[in-house]
């Protein structure tokens, strides 16, 4: 099976997300030796030289693709347009796992997510405004593509199902670990 991933997050070192995401690809590699993984990586001003020492020892049937676009021309394109599928940039996989920013749509692959929280929904006043959008846009696309949405946790998996009215089939708690 090849599965992409979208790894931009590790861009944003020391934030959970990056952490997340890192400690995610780091696992997969020593457990998974049989699937194909494509990572997908985009930022105009950051790059992978600083992360890099975490994932040199990620193994052969890791791919990194990365590319050189603002998170701000992805969110356009993927979250309002949703023009522009993933396997358009990494090639043809299976399956595909979104995280944090964007929501890319896709041609065959079936789509997972990773969802942290729903402080855009909650606590709308105490988020910047360009995040609450960002987001939003990016959950409705979740909400209407996504497979499976991993929950870090029991209470964001309850805030999808009564915010986001995501049916509880389609939810699945995974704690971050180390």
């Amino acid at each position: 099976m090849k599965i992409g991933i979208d790894i931009s997050q590790i861009a944003y070192e020391g934030t959970g997300t990056s952490q997340l995401v890192l400690n995610l690809v780091s696992q997969l590699s020593k457990i998974d030796k049989k699937n194909e993984y494509i990572l997908f990586f985009s930022s105009m001003r950051k790059n992978l030289k600083s992360q890099i020492s975490n994932l040199k020892s990620i193994s052969q049937n890791f791919k990194i693709k990365t590319f050189r676009v603002p998170p701000t021309i992805l969110d356009l394109l993927w979250n309002r347009m949703h023009i522009l599928p993933i396997e358009w940039l990494i090639g043809d996989v299976d399956v595909f796992i979104t995280s944090d920013w964007t929501e890319p749509p896709t041609v065959k692959a079936k789509k997972a997510t990773i969802l942290y929280d729903l402080i855009v929904y909650k606590y709308p006043d105490e988020t910047d405004k360009k995040i609450v959008d960002v987001q939003r846009n990016k959950l409705r696309w979740v909400k209407r593509e996504s497979e499976i949405i991993f929950c870090i946790s029991e209470a964001t998996k309850k805030d999808a199902m009564d915010i986001l009215g995501i049916e509880e089939k389609r939810l699945s708690v995974i704690y971050p670990g180390t």
